[in-house]
């Protein structure tokens, strides 16, 4: 029993010499043994502790969760925890960088053999995840893009001689009588004995042959 003249440490329950101002062990300012001893302070650490459900923290961390912000993050755990899931929160991916360090979204992760009740309170307080509508994946047909490139190609090509036509109203007719010639020119190459044998010969021999 404890001196009534002593100090005693309210957190470890040690006892103190009377000079004495601080618990050497913990640090707890001293009260005197004669008076009623002041409950152990108790962090947040150990009331969450004190909350789990052993069969809850088994197994390697899930994602079961996600938060906006820290804030809502920590709505979820406070719920998790009350039916005795514990959990932890993480930055989520791409967002674990300096300027996101108190902002940005964070994952809720609970351990393997509490995911199933986790996914339950979540889905009673709405806030479970929610499958996304199906949606079939549109089909691309090759004759639709075909045809898209046609009328592209179609396009450029009018752009291109309206431009001509812009510049020189002439040009195009130039270029139609370039190609008779040339298609003339071509002609004879091929076949050059009608041109030699026209030679010399006045217009109305040459349409009568002779």
């Amino acid at each position: 029993m404890p001196d009534a003249d002593s100090l005693l440490c309210p957190s470890c329950a040690l006892e103190h010499p009377l000079d004495e101002r601080f618990c050497g062990s913990c640090g707890m300012p001293l009260v005197y043994a004669g008076t009623e001893r002041v409950e152990p302070l108790r962090d947040s650490a150990h009331e969450w502790a004190r909350k789990i459900d052993p069969e809850f923290a088994k197994g390697d961390l899930v994602r079961v969760a996600g938060g906006r912000n820290q804030a809502e993050a920590e709505l979820i755990q406070n719920l998790l925890i009350e039916e005795g899931i514990p959990s932890i929160l993480r930055r989520s991916a791409g967002f674990d960088v300096p300027d996101m360090l108190a902002a940005g979204p964070r994952d809720v992760l609970v351990p393997q053999s509490g995911g199933e009740a986790a996914l339950d309170v979540l889905r009673e307080e709405g806030l479970g995840p929610q499958e996304a509508p199906y949606r079939p994946p549109r089909r691309r047909d090759p004759l639709i893009l075909l045809a898209a490139i046609v009328a592209c190609a179609l396009v450029a090509a009018l752009l291109a001689w309206l431009l001509v036509q812009g510049a020189d109203p002439g040009l195009a007719a130039r270029y139609r009588a370039w190609g008779q010639h040339g298609a003339a020119a071509i002609e004879g190459i091929r076949d050059p004995a009608p041109a030699r044998a026209g030679r010399g010969r006045a217009p109305w021999q040459r349409l009568q042959g002779g």
